[in-house]
């Protein structure tokens, strides 16, 4: 029987590795699935009285009650109802809206892709903004670019994100009249509010990238690089830049869910037609089913990132598909 060659035993090192990073975000999903399905039993109160609430029917028939309980499941034992609706979401079915009595999918369906388009474009901004800056910082590290880059990381990084979009609809869309106040889906006021989600998450990005660039920098291979007469920008570029991308790109994948959870202000300030209007009228109601869809939403663009993150990484560092050891 022929020898397995070196390229042929990684690469069933790192489909083994990716099987089992797979298998852990499959079983983070189904955990989170969970978290997620109890706000609803966990809440206080009745879930009928809650579903009468959001529909203002204030004195309810007997029939109107039972009715309600057989058509959400909530006649049925504890996890009778949460197998019930873990079926549901696998095959898209995120239940019914306790406000309106529409299909929840329906709901986020007309108004995903507007967030979608909106968390896509402030993750790249968020990207590219932060990649900028920590190349200026550690190419000119102690020098003024640099103290002017960090001065920029702890502004902003104590800045709420709400905060900055009510200056930059102030100052910006109100005061130069760039964009509109009402946006009505207005490809400027996407802009604006991509560039004020990225600029928010791109904060701590720099200050991890940078440092990870530094401590590059000072290796050893910087070194050899430096003896031969190369200078800092390429040593910058070519030896520090690679070597430093994997915990900044794990920052940010991690972060994409965090991206999502604070959309909707950010499209609510800016009037961005995507699931911000819907999931604040159903946290003033306790919509719970809305709710629950948009925190499963977030888990699961969370936990799918971690897992793209995980498979990038495995690619770049083959000492990782035995656990993580050198």
């Amino acid at each position: 029987m022929p020898l397995s060659t070196a390229p042929e035993r990684e690469g069933r090192g790192l489909v083994r590795a990716l099987l089992s990073r797979l298998a852990q975000a499959a079983l983070a999903a189904l955990g989170a699935s969970l978290i997620v399905w109890l706000m609803l039993p966990l809440a206080p109160g009745d879930p009928v009285d809650m579903i009468l609430s959001a529909r203002r029917i204030e004195e309810p028939t007997a029939a109107q009650i039972a009715e309600l309980r057989a058509r959400f499941g909530l006649d049925l034992p504890f996890w009778r109802r949460y197998a019930h609706w873990l079926a549901g979401v696998v095959q898209g079915d995120l239940g019914l809206s306790w406000r309106t009595g529409a299909p929840v999918v329906g709901l986020l369906a007309d108004r995903l892709p507007a967030t979608l388009r909106l968390v896509g474009l402030g993750f790249v901004v968020s990207l590219a903004w932060s990649l900028a800056l920590a190349l200026v910082a550690a190419r000119w590290a102690g020098r003024w670019p640099d103290r002017l880059v960090l001065a920029y990381t702890r502004v902003f990084a104590a800045i709420p994100a709400f905060v900055l979009a009510l200056l930059v609809l102030q100052f910006v869309v109100v005061g130069l009249g760039l964009g509109r106040v009402l946006s009505g889906g207005a490809g400027l006021t996407l802009a604006l509010a991509a560039l004020v989600l990225g600029i928010d998450r791109a904060a701590g990005w720099t200050q991890l990238l940078r440092a990870a660039l530094l401590a590059e920098m000072a290796r050893g291979p910087a070194d050899v690089a430096r003896a031969r007469g190369a200078p800092e920008g390429r040593i910058l570029r070519v030896i520090a830049l690679p070597a430093g991308l994997l915990p900044w790109l794990t920052a940010a994948g991690m972060s994409l869910g965090g991206l999502i959870a604070g959309a909707p202000v950010i499209e609510t300030i800016f009037t961005w037609p995507g699931v911000g209007a819907e999931l604040l009228a159903a946290l003033s109601v306790r919509d719970v089913p809305v709710i629950q869809a948009f925190v499963l939403l977030a888990v699961l663009g969370y936990v799918g990132a971690s897992f793209l993150v995980d498979s990038l990484a495995l690619w770049l560092d083959p000492r990782l598909r035995d656990g993580g050891r050198p």
